[in-house]
Formats: C-alpha cells, sequence, structure tokens
C-alpha cells in the first residue's frame, strides 16, 4: 500500500469519527434546548413553593423545629456518561474542600449519582449508595425516585438529616452547593406578612410536612435538570473542540495527500518520458 493511500485512509477514518462527534454534538445541543424549558417550569414551581413557605412560616414560625441533626447526607450529581471534559474531576476537587474544612467526626454520607462518577467512589467508606444518573431529560424522574427513597431510609435510621446537593449549575460555569433540609429557616425572623395568619385545611405541623415534602421532590428535580443541562452543553463545548481538531487534522493529511499525489504524477511523466526516450532510440537504430 502506498504512502499517499495510507493517508487517504486515514483520511476516511477521521471523517468517520468526525460524522460520528457532530451526531453526539447535535443530539447534546437537543437535549440542552428540551432541558431548557423543564427548567423553567421547575425555576416557577420552586418559586411558588418558597412564596407559599414565607407566608406561611411568618404566620407559624413555631411549627419550624430548632434541634440540631444528627447527620449529614449529601446528594452528589456527576455525569452519567462522558465526553464531557472535567465534569466529575471538579465535582471531587469540590467535595474534598469541603472535607477540608469539616471535622473527621463529622463526615457526611454520600449519595453519588451518575456512573462516571460512581466509578470514583467503589472504596469510599463515606458511600451509602451509588446510583445510575439520567442519560436524558425523561430519566430524571426515576432518579429522583431512589434518590427520595434513599433518603427517607436514611431518617428512618439516623433521625433527622441536614441534606445538601453539589451539583453543577447550567450555564453559569459553576458547581453549587445547596442545603435542601432543613429549609424555609430564612423566614422565621420576617414579619407577618398578612394581618392574619392563612387559613389551613390540615393543622400547621401537617401543613409543613406536606410543603417540605413537595419542596424536597421539585429542589431536586429542579437541580438534576440543571446537572443534565450542564453536563450537555459541555459535552457539546468538548465535542465542537474535538471537531475542529479532526477538521485541522483532515487539512494536514489532505495537504499531505496532493503532495505526495504531485510526487506520483512527476514520476508518472519521469516514466512516460524515459520510455518516449527509449523508443525513439530504438526507431532510429
Amino acid at each position: 500500500m502506498t504512502g499517499r493511500r495510507k493517508i487517504e485512509l486515514q483520511r476516511r477514518g477521521l471523517d468517520e469519527i468526525r460524522e460520528i462527534m457532530n451526531s453526539m454534538k447535535t443530539l447534546a445541543y437537543m437535549e440542552s434546548r428540551k432541558l431548557s424549558h423543564y427548567l423553567e417550569m421547575e425555576h416557577a414551581m420552586l418559586a411558588n413553593i418558597e412564596i407559599t413557605a414565607a407566608d406561611f412560616v411568618t404566620a407559624y414560625p413555631e411549627t419550624l423545629a430548632s434541634g440540631n441533626t444528627n447527620k449529614t447526607a449529601i446528594v452528589l450529581v456527576g455525569s452519567e456518561r462522558g465526553f464531557c471534559g472535567d465534569f466529575n474531576e471538579s465535582l471531587l476537587r469540590h467535595l474534598e474542600s469541603l472535607d477540608g474544612s469539616s471535622e473527621k467526626n463529622t463526615e457526611p454520607m454520600l449519595i453519588v449519582v451518575g456512573h462516571k462518577l460512581c466509578s470514583r467512589f467503589t472504596d469510599d467508606a463515606r458511600v451509602v449508595s451509588l446510583l445510575e444518573g439520567a442519560g436524558v431529560a425523561e430519566e430524571v424522574e426515576a432518579v429522583l425516585i431512589r434518590v427520595v427513597g434513599i433518603l427517607s431510609e436514611l431518617q428512618k435510621q439516623h433521625g433527622v438529616l441536614t441534606v445538601s446537593a453539589i451539583y453543577h449549575a447550567a450555564g453559569k460555569n459553576e458547581i453549587r452547593t445547596h442545603q435542601l433540609i432543613p429549609a424555609f429557616k430564612e423566614y422565621v425572623d420576617q414579619p407577618l406578612k398578612f394581618p392574619v395568619p392563612p387559613s389551613l385545611n390540615v393543622g400547621p405541623d401537617q401543613f409543613l410536612l406536606e410543603l417540605l415534602d413537595q419542596y424536597l421532590i421539585t429542589a431536586l428535580q429542579e437541580l438534576f435538570y440543571n446537572s443534565l443541562m450542564a453536563e450537555n452543553l459541555q459535552r457539546a463545548h468538548d465535542l465542537e473542540g474535538a471537531i475542529q481538531h479532526l477538521d485541522n487534522k483532515s487539512v494536514e493529511l489532505k495537504r499531505r495527500s496532493n503532495a505526495l499525489r504531485q510526487e506520483e504524477i512527476i514520476e508518472e511523466i519521469e516514466v512516460i518520458l524515459l520510455t518516449a526516450t527509449g523508443l525513439s532510440k530504438t526507431q532510429k537504430a
């Protein structure tokens, strides 16, 4: 096989890889647009819950228990798939920075979400559960149900928990630490928003319990969407860079192939000229 043919085969291989990567990039952008729509709805739902919580807590501040929690659980949300740069590595660095500022006897229990991230925690004693994450928006609900179930079991075992989540915020290029439980503490010292407390169909304690359940589910769903969108945006960005690299490599191979083709043409011309000269000498003889 000639050198030029090897180069052409290499170019075709790069073109096939580029086509696959470009399809992956397009799918990542499409998923991001879909998630953007879902996030708008989740933001609106969270805003409504927080408005309700503010109205309720300012009227019934005594319903929020002031006791200390027994244990801390952290939901660490990474990527389910690859091709997203240091998405998971940056989460690990962030978690390590938090560990460095906490005492050893207060180490948190970890719920790790995302196949690629879970592979980094197989021997970590802090982990209570390793879960597959969502690859697309439609899989978020199943992940949410599993995480809520694990939190419920931990609460049965350890009593009242402090629950936080660490995840990537889409479009912000940052990692957020969001405390989910306890919630609504910031409203306790605020003045009553209305002259009379809101009218409830159930007792204040029951109302708060149901409100907290709704808040936890909505907040978790919002951050899962957020993380998945950040993952897809990172993947699209990295694939764009990889595609550009492949394009540059293909151009370079094309240049080398053209140079070799020119050399082949020159060699063919030389052969033709030598053959023609030989025939001419033969005819003269």
